[in-house]
């Protein structure tokens, strides 16, 4: 489930789908960048994982985070550089909540 819920938000193996949540997500990070989209954050590893059909394989999961996981690997790395958290709209948070379905924290 958790796959196709990336493919439905618009990240797939040719790309990101125009008029989708996932242009929308690359649209704003790049604005808040300065232009363009950083190796790593939410849209690159999003379309990595949209491209592969590799979300739930990489920990990301309708119901939440595997131990063990490279998803629990980037929530842990993600937490200890800012302090403990992760932060709302980082690459862990936005990753887990589109692989459930959600918004990934934008509206």
């Amino acid at each position: 489930m958790a796959d196709q819920n990336v493919r439905n938000a618009g990240f797939g193996s040719s790309g990101i789908k125009g008029g989708s949540l996932a242009s929308h997500l690359m649209s704003e990070e790049a604005k808040s960048s300065g232009g363009g989209v950083r190796s790593g954050g939410p849209t690159a590893t999003l379309q990595e994982m949209g491209a592969r059909g590799s979300t739930h394989s990489s920990g990301f999961t309708s119901s939440g985070i595997f131990s063990g996981s490279r998803a629990s690997d980037m929530m842990s790395q993600e937490a200890k550089s800012h302090g403990g958290g992760v932060p709302r709209g980082g690459t862990t948070s936005t990753v887990q909540s589109i692989s459930m379905g959600g918004k990934g924290g934008r509206h």
